[in-house]
């Protein structure tokens, strides 16, 4: 997967904008049983790693970010505007965790949606 060098830019950006140490916000996950070394945030902020996409969207809520898909470049605000479907539900939210969790049944949900990849 490409990783996407928005992502630690806006984290970065954010936690700062919020007043929060990396050793705070490894506390904060911690308490959220989401635990992550100072050392791994940094490697975030860097672009080093990324976070897992539950992680992402927990620190997207604690440093108050909106327009997730347009802050990590994903959509203009224009897109968003026009495609108000391309906001996630919890629900689609958590199927995108556990498409990603179970990779052994990946192509058969692919099939079975009518998006295989060509080979």
């Amino acid at each position: 997967m490409m990783k996407n060098y928005k992502i630690a830019e806006v984290l970065k950006e954010y936690r700062k904008r919020n007043n929060l140490s990396v050793s705070q916000v490894s506390n904060i996950l911690k308490e959220n049983n989401n635990y992550a070394a100072p050392k791994t945030i940094y490697g975030w902020e860097s672009g080093h790693t990324q976070p897992d996409a539950d992680t992402l969207m927990f620190l997207c809520k604690l440093y108050h970010v909106e327009d997730v898909l347009e802050k990590f470049g994903y959509a203009d605000k224009k897109d968003i505007q026009e495609q108000p479907q391309m906001l996630l539900s919890e629900k689609e939210l958590e199927l995108i965790k556990h498409y990603r969790e179970n990779t052994a049944m990946q192509k058969a949900v692919d099939r079975l949606l009518d998006i295989e990849e060509d080979s």
